[in-house]
């Protein structure tokens, strides 16, 4: 172009032409303006950047810089933003309140930028690039909502959905589809391919995940979720080009414990919820935050119901429990809560049959056989499902008995409740993150806690933590070292005489994790003796790092020993003249004299019901508020999403009750004034949603003279599908077992 003509059009730009109506002259007219803030180089700088808004990033999101220095300062759209150095282009444009359209980018998982829907024009860049991939530099002018930038997605997203199927009224992803969404959003309003779609063969990956694999897109987020989160390399990319497509490489199922996940992260309908499939759409649902208990993590879980009914569970954010993940157990255990379930009191009769009766006279008889009984002779055993309140009821009514024979299921029968860091994981879940060694003793967190294991497998992979296990053989999905299956390795590593000594001595925040079966074993005292001989000799417990850890396996051990559900006597059992399980099922009670007066408190007619006299229904946790402790120490309410079933109550309402008809009425009528209650024997259960560290050390112990047996640790979880009443009750939970066995 030569110069004359950008002269002549920078003129045109700033001048007027006028005509005579009357076919005269024509007159060239060129305005010339100059005013006082012309004049004013500083005016002129502020008019051209005026004072922006002040914008919020997406998600209320918090920017969190390690270095101030390394802060670098982007314009998005023309707004300034300062973000630390190493952020993407479309983390900038987040932190900036932009949401950048995506498919194949999860901030949880690696860079794939394969599916091109994040692209956005950058000054002085050819070509629109994908934001997901491209580093932010200091200065860089980004800006997403160009002309070109628009044309770009449009293209993008008429490609994808070129091959895509129009299944949406019949797809399950309906509703809360990221390709219905961002296709109204940025797509075009019509499509100009007009030959045959091409299909794809749906793949079998078990009773949990349901494929349609016409619909994927290729964005590969759950190939890389099997990989870097679940651990395993179950699934992987086939083929190239248009016959590109996902599958496992050899006819296979997903055997990760974490396999439902990839049900949240598909963006379109090609990976959907087998047993929620064809229920319910998203909008028919109401959602109820609340938390898991099938495991002593507290996953965040969300639950949908409709009416009465319990449609499916979801997973809740909490980077400090469970990130955005749920296992599948959680995921999937809710169709146990409407098989088998208790709607009525009932008594065994004379001829061994039970028979309903009204909630006066259950609770009459009840209270008349209690005071038969001597106080010694009365015990009480608290499920692994059981709340906070629900304990605390128990043990005063037990109390006002004059017995103090109560504790919770998994704790043992003469647990130490001394010192509150002796039971629970000190280092927290997501402190486990800062650690470079782990010593596993007892545990298998794969299918004791799944989601501490996602973390611990997060370490291993991102820095090729040192992984020393001790205990039966088991199935890990990161490296790790079998040091032995019995106690007296532990002894050789306190002494310094095992080669992985040296791996905690080097470590600079080692962690040891004691799994709970070993409270269950005679010699826990000489086996957690060992385990502080090795904390206090590797520097495991320090003012500012404190790695030594219990992993918990129910959602009621941390609360109960918090309570001080502690037995006078380890044979409390063997001379009991009445039992009161509340919810409990999986106590021996072989050595139980035959005369015993069984009473069972709980929702499932499973394992505590045959042996008993009288069966009082309670509520679940989906139908109750209650107060739950996690394995790190931090209390969480679980919130009433349906009903409750049938004619059952609450644990702590029925307890109320009965010591009422008993005549020692406990001083307490709203789960306010029993929490009121808990504040003065354990107040850090009402600090909700926050963890309480444990004040003093396990340093404190006395020293015992007891030693370590040679009898090999065992597996605390039999099947990871089965671990408590409403999971046994389960249909879909028996599907994934059967298929575990074979």
């Amino acid at each position: 172009m030569g110069l004359g003509l950008i002269a002549t059009r920078a003129l045109q730009r700033s001048s007027r032409i006028f005509r005579n109506p009357n076919g005269g002259s024509t007159y060239f007219l060129r305005t010339i303006v100059s005013t006082q803030e012309l004049n004013n180089a500083d005016a002129a700088t502020a008019a051209v950047q005026p004072d922006l808004p002040k914008r919020d990033p997406v998600g209320g999101a918090r920017i969190h810089f390690p270095n101030p220095d390394d802060a670098i300062e982007v314009f998005v759209d023309g707004y300034p933003v300062k973000i630390p150095k190493g952020m993407t282009v479309l983390q900038a444009c987040e932190v900036a309140g932009v949401d950048i359209p995506r498919f194949c980018y999860h901030n949880r998982l690696s860079i794939a930028g394969n599916c091109r829907m994040c692209l956005v024009e950058v000054e002085k860049s050819p070509k629109p690039v994908a934001s997901c991939a491209m580093p932010a530099l200091p200065g860089m002018k980004i800006k997403t909502d160009t002309p070109i930038a628009k044309k770009a997605r449009e293209g993008v997203m008429e490609f994808l959905l070129m091959n895509h199927p129009l299944d949406c009224p019949i797809c399950d992803q309906g509703g809360e589809c990221d390709l219905q969404d961002q296709s109204m959003a940025f797509g075009s309003d019509r499509g100009r391919f007009t030959e045959m779609k091409r299909s794809v063969v749906d793949k079998n990956l078990g009773p949990l995940v349901k494929t349609v694999m016409t619909r994927c897109i290729q964005c590969t987020r759950c190939v890389r979720f099997a990989s870097e989160v679940a651990g395993v390399e179950d699934l992987g990319m086939l083929g190239r080009g248009s016959g590109e497509e996902i599958g496992t490489y050899v006819e296979k199922l997903m055997t990760s414990e974490l396999s439902g996940n990839v049900i949240d992260i598909c963006p379109v309908g090609a990976l959907t919820s087998k047993p929620f499939a064809f229920k319910a759409r998203n909008w028919e649902l109401k959602g109820t935050e609340s938390i898991d208990v099938t495991d002593a993590v507290g996953s965040n879980i969300r639950i949908d119901s409709r009416g009465p009914e319990v449609m499916r569970v979801v997973p809740r954010l909490n980077e400090d429990i469970n990130e955005e993940w749920i296992s599948d157990k959680t995921r999937f255990f809710y169709d146990g809560l409407k098989r088998q379930r208790l709607n009525d009191p009932m008594i065994r009769g004379a001829d061994g049959r039970f028979k309903a009766v009204s909630w006066r006279d259950a609770l009459a008889i009840v209270a008349e056989v209690m005071h038969q009984i001597k106080p010694e002779e009365i015990v009480g055993v608290a499920g692994k499902l059981s709340d906070a309140e629900s304990m605390m009821a128990l043990k005063d009514l037990l109390n006002k008995m004059g017995s103090n024979n109560i504790f919770c299921e998994g704790n043992g029968m003469l647990p130490n409740a001394d010192l509150r860091s002796g039971y629970i994981m000190n280092t927290s879940i997501s402190g486990l993150e800062k650690a470079d060694a782990f010593l596993l003793v007892g545990t298998q967190p794969r299918v004791e806690a799944a989601m501490v294991n996602a973390r611990i497998h997060k370490k291993v992979k991102a820095t090729n933590a040192k992984v020393g296990y001790v205990g039966p053989a088991a199935d890990f999905n990161y490296d790790h070292q079998h040091l032995g299956t019995d106690p007296q390795t532990l002894v050789e590593i306190a002494e310094g005489r095992h080669p992985f000594s040296s791996a905690l001595k080097n470590a600079k925040n080692p962690v040891i994790i004691v799994g709970a079966g070993v409270f269950n074993r005679e010699d826990k005292d000489a086996v957690f003796a060992a385990v502080d001989t090795i904390a206090k000799n590797n520097n495991v417990v320090r003012p500012d790092w404190n790695g030594l850890n219990v992993l918990l396996l129910n959602a009621a051990q941390a609360a109960a020993l918090d309570l001080g559900l502690v037995p006078e006597s380890d044979k409390c059992t063997d001379s009991a003249k009445f039992v009161y399980l509340m919810g409990a099922d999986d106590v021996n009670l072989d050595n139980l004299p035959d005369d015993a007066f069984v009473v069972y408190q709980g929702h499932h007619g499973d394992r505590g019901v045959y042996r008993a006299n009288v069966i009082l229904p309670a509520s679940a946790f989906t139908e109750k508020e209650g107060i739950y402790e996690n394995t790190e120490g931090c209390a969480q309410i679980t919130l009433p999403a349906v009903p409750t079933v049938g004619d059952a109550r609450d644990d702590w309402k029925i307890i109320r009750a009965l010591s009422e008809v008993a005549g020692v009425g406990l001083p307490y009528d709203s789960l306010g004034a029993i929490r009121s209650r808990i504040r003065t024997v354990a107040p850090n259960l009402l600090e909700v949603d926050e963890r309480q560290p444990a004040t003093f050390s396990t340093s404190l112990r006395p020293e015992v003279s007891q030693k370590v047996s040679s009898t090999p640790f065992t597996p605390a979880v039999e099947n990871f599908y089965m671990t408590d009443a409403i999971t046994r009750a389960s249909k879909i939970m028996a599907q994934c077992s059967a298929l575990l066995k074979k």
